[in-house]
């Protein structure tokens, strides 16, 4: 077998495999990871098929074969056929001709020699399998017309043992062979830790194979890693002075990264050698960004570095127009909760001291126990969709042929939005299905606090639970950790990756400072401008879908995002009846009771409304059930206070502090919207005008961002509250 040893000077990323449930043999792989197992599964069906397809005739005496490799080739593919395995014996050779005869035998041909004892006390007494068989194909070379050839001079295919079946005779030695994408792949899970056995684990998962359907056995795994051990020490050796070297140039780009961006920051911490062990930073624009949206964060620590055994956390927002804010990143040497906690501590420095209203992680540990020391007044929540992912994992092969039933039931409940009603529904499914002692059953019970809808409905999550949301965060992560040769490099990445998203950010500033009525001054009637302004007006224009004067008021508030969320509350709240109850309540029912019904009250004096469904605690965007009773009071429009500031025009353009807030009602700033609005409307009049409008803006953005700031103010480190928003 070659060893071939893994490459160490590649940064690969893969998800994290160790299950929260604690248990160091369970491995996870997320539905996301499924690529890989059908690429493996149909290429191994493909293969199967083809073999089944091929047809190997027998050999035959005066068969002709190029050469003695294809012809020992073509007799390992009829023995493996047949039931058997062949091994090259005899070879014979001549000064003119050099090898002229190759002899391939069964492998169960001829006798051992007797072995001189070892002189131990209780010696191994193996027994051979060579039993004489006469089973062979001998070939002879031959010159004709100035060209080499071989030909089957004798051959026999009697065997005095029996032949075995499919199923065993690739367990023969000659048939179990690591191929080299295997022999890397084992090299790397050897390296990061992984024993054997649970190396065998994981490939058989990563092809979608049966246990013991592998190619090889876990002893050939045991002895290529005992034969590379002295590769992997070397390699070892090597990516550990290439993991210090990397870490300080990772370093000095981010002190680069300062001089460039005043609103860069990075923490990082040495061990008792002095060498780098975790790192963290921001950029200037995500801090701005978080200074307004950092209600809700998404903390995503799914993915670790097999090369550097780092792992790699990202910090994300949502804005007012549904997109991905990113807000920061660490790399952590370990997973423990002493890690994660000061991960933690250095995001709040970042930002000012300010801690978010909530926070979205996966299930750890670890960093529930961060968080919960960390930021006691934010609420932690599990994202569902982490959680969905797993599923898979855990139960398709304790439960057969009925996982696809329980897991139809499991989205049911996730979706549940009465506690009571989750607690009786998650107790029948775990009856049912036979769980009760599963021990990932218990790990979700335990969280069961931080993930289910029925728990969440009082969480404001800004619609970072959306399939959409997660799609971009998984997106986003997908080209930030594609393979790297170093640190810096994988570094550059995420800071260009990051430029991306701050552009999408200012294309979302301008379309903000064009539709925000209250601050956009048309250009003049006659004026060049004119067309392309009536031109942009007709494509920015939103249609009304219903009559209701709150769906007009909503539109003139609300970030298209959030406009087409309530528009589709407005519509569906039509197909909706209201029965009125004591103490200013109602009971609203859809008319074909879809659903449960739910309560709402209202108080006229303070005009507040509450619904049992809790979405606009949830969301930030008023109910359906709420706008059917706001309607049946008369009222034409929304409430100002049902309009949170996070989803509002207006939001893009927020400053750090109030004084700032009371400067933009004064000339200097109408000056800068107008000027912002018509440079909107001009640039789309064509797409060169839209692509040098657009390149010139990143330009000035980054020139804006290296002049140096005339004040710093500071944010209070109280959490962000949506109802002050």
């Amino acid at each position: 077998m070659e060893i071939t040893a893994a490459k160490p000077f590649n940064n690969i990323w893969i998800r994290r495999q160790q299950c929260p449930c604690g248990d160091w043999k369970c491995y996870i792989k997320a539905d996301g990871d499924e690529q890989g197992a059908n690429v493996s599964q149909t290429t191994k069906s493909e293969a199967t098929s083809s073999s089944s397809q091929d047809i190997v005739f027998t050999p035959y005496v005066g068969q002709i074969f190029k050469g003695d490799d294809e012809a020992f080739e073509y007799y390992s593919n009829f023995a493996r056929k047949n039931g058997f395995s062949v091994r090259k014996a005899r070879s014979t050779e001549s000064q003119n001709l050099g090898i002229y005869r190759r002899d391939f035998v069964c492998y169960r041909s001829g006798f051992n020699q007797p072995r001189k004892k070892a002189n131990v006390e209780h010696p191994r007494d193996r027994k051979s399998v060579r039993c004489g068989c006469d089973a062979k194909l001998y070939l002879t070379k031959e010159i004709a017309d100035g060209v080499a050839q071989w030909y089957v001079s004798q051959f026999s295919n009697i065997h005095n043992h029996e032949l075995l079946e499919d199923d065993q005779v690739r367990l023969l030695p000659a048939y179990r062979k690591i191929q080299e994408a295997d022999q890397e792949r084992i090299l790397l899970l050897s390296k990061a830790g992984f024993p054997v056995n649970r190396i065998v684990k994981v490939l058989e998962l990563e092809k979608g194979v049966q246990p013991g359907q592998l190619p090889f056995i876990e002893k050939d795994v045991r002895n290529f890693v005992r034969t590379c051990k002295k590769t992997v020490e070397e390699n070892d050796a090597l990516i550990t002075e290439k993991r210090e070297n990397d870490l300080l140039d990772l370093l000095e780009g981010c002190k680069a990264s300062e001089q460039k961006d005043e609103g860069f920051v990075y923490s990082f911490t040495t061990d008792e050698n002095g060498r780098v062990e975790n790192i963290a930073w921001s950029y200037g624009h995500s801090r701005q960004a978080y200074s307004f949206f950092g209600d809700v964060v998404t903390f995503d620590t799914t993915y670790r570095s097999i090369t550097y055994n780092m792992i790699f956390g990202v910090w994300f927002g949502i804005d007012n127009h549904g997109n991905v804010l990113f807000l920061g990143c660490v790399l952590l040497q370990d997973e423990t909760s002493q890690s994660f906690t000061w991960a933690l501590q250095s995001f709040v420095r970042f930002m000012r001291g300010r801690q978010p209203q909530t926070i979205v992680t996966d299930i750890d540990s670890g960093l529930r126990d961060a968080i919960a020391s960390e930021m006691p007044n934010t609420k932690h929540v599990i994202s569902i969709w982490q959680v969905l992912s797993k599923l898979s994992s855990w139960f398709s092969l304790p439960l057969g042929l009925q996982y696809p039933d329980f897991k139809s039931e499991f989205d049911v409940l996730c979706r549940l939005e009465n506690v009571e009603d989750f607690e009786h529904q998650w107790n029948q499914l775990v009856a049912r299905f036979g769980l009760g002692s599963d021990k990932h059953i218990a790990l979700l019970l335990s969280y069961r606090a931080s993930w289910p809808s029925s728990y969440m409905r009082n969480f404001f999550l800004a619609r970072t639970m959306m399939i959409e949301y997660w799609k971009l965060v998984e997106t986003y992560m997908k080209n930030i950790l594609s393979p790297q040769s170093s640190l810096l490099l994988f570094f550059e990445k995420v800071q260009n990756n990051y430029n991306c998203l701050t552009s999408l950010s200012l294309t979302c500033l301008v379309h903000d400072l064009m539709t925000n009525s209250a601050h956009f001054k048309p250009p003049q009637v006659g004026s060049a401008s004119n067309v392309g302004s009536h031109k942009k007006e007709k494509q920015l224009y939103m249609p009304a879908k219903t009559c209701l004067p709150v769906e007009e008021h909503s539109r003139s508030i609300l970030t298209p995002y959030a406009f087409n969320i309530m528009q589709h509350e407005i519509m569906l709240s039509m197909q909706y009846a209201i029965t009125e109850m004591a103490n200013s309540s109602y009971l609203v029912r859809h008319y074909k009771k879809m659903e449960a019904e739910c309560l709402v009250i209202w108080i006229h004096e303070d005009e507040q409304v509450h619904c049992s469904c809790k979405e606009f605690e949830h969301s930030g965007i008023m109910c359906r059930h709420s706008i059917r009773v706001l309607v049946s009071k008369n009222y034409f429009q929304i409430p100002e206070k049902y309009f949170p500031l996070r989803w509002r025009l207006e939001s893009s353009l927020a400053p750090l502090d109030d004084s700032v807030i009371q400067s933009s009602k004064n000339e200097y700033s109408q000056v800068f919207h107008a000027l912002c609005g018509s440079l909107y409307s001009e640039s789309s009049i064509s797409k060169q005008r839209f692509d040098y409008v657009n390149r010139e803006l990143k330009q000035l953005l980054e020139h804006v961002q290296n002049m140096p700031s005339v004040d710093e103010v500071a944010v209070s480190s109280a959490p962000i509250n949506v109802g002050e928003l």
